[in-house]
């Protein structure tokens, strides 16, 4: 068993506006990201299958073009080569799950 705090795991500002902390398993990659609002990660995609959580804010995330807002409660997946993108409406904390782990992180 491993536990982990929030609290202890490194911060990594990205780019302005965007600060992210991971966590990695043998299978799986979690990621703790904090947004700015009206910060936006640019257009990507990669192998790994996504689980979004807003935990805090409102986010709009663009799927192949296609508007999806999420707000706390809500869980957004994205299949694996999908290319995406998303934008803080507001001040914003997400949580994320990457399947397989992220190796290109580590």
């Amino acid at each position: 068993m491993d536990l982990y705090n929030w609290e202890q795991v490194p911060k990594e500002d990205l780019f302005p506006g965007f600060v992210r902390q991971v966590i990695h398993t043998p299978s799986m990659t979690l990621l703790r990201g904090v947004f700015k609002a009206g910060v936006s990660s640019p257009l990507h995609h990669h192998v790994h299958e996504q689980v979004t959580m807003i935990v805090q804010g409102k986010m709009r995330f663009f799927l192949d073009g296609e508007p999806v807002e999420l707000q706390p409660g809500e869980v957004l997946r994205i299949p694996s080569d999908v290319p995406h993108s998303a934008e803080a409406l507001e001040d914003s904390v997400l949580m994320d799950v990457f399947t397989p782990a992220r190796t290109d992180w580590q």
